[in-house]
């Protein structure tokens, strides 16, 4: 799985400092979320797995770049369960 930053102009390095911290917490959460959910589909390999990290919003997003199959599967659960979003 890989994470994208979505920083704002002029970050600078607290920013950045803050984002892999949140990498670190959220790697893990992400994870057993994936494990939960599509272990079987893809056998514990999650290295299709991409996700936008915006910073200034503080917000984790499937990325595009996630294949379709598996970004339908987990995207309303995904969304409430990192985003806070409900129905």
């Amino acid at each position: 799985m890989k994470f994208k930053y979505i920083l704002s102009p002029g970050n600078n390095k607290k920013e950045k400092k803050v984002c892999i911290d949140m990498e670190y917490e959220l790697r893990p959460k992400i994870t057993k979320f994936l494990l939960n959910r599509l272990e079987s589909d893809c056998e514990g390999d999650f290295s299709k797995f991409y996700f936008d990290i915006h910073f200034k919003g503080k917000q984790i997003k499937i990325s595009s770049k996630t294949p379709l199959k598996y970004r339908k599967k987990i995207e309303k659960d995904f969304e409430s369960e990192f985003n806070g979003v409900c129905c």
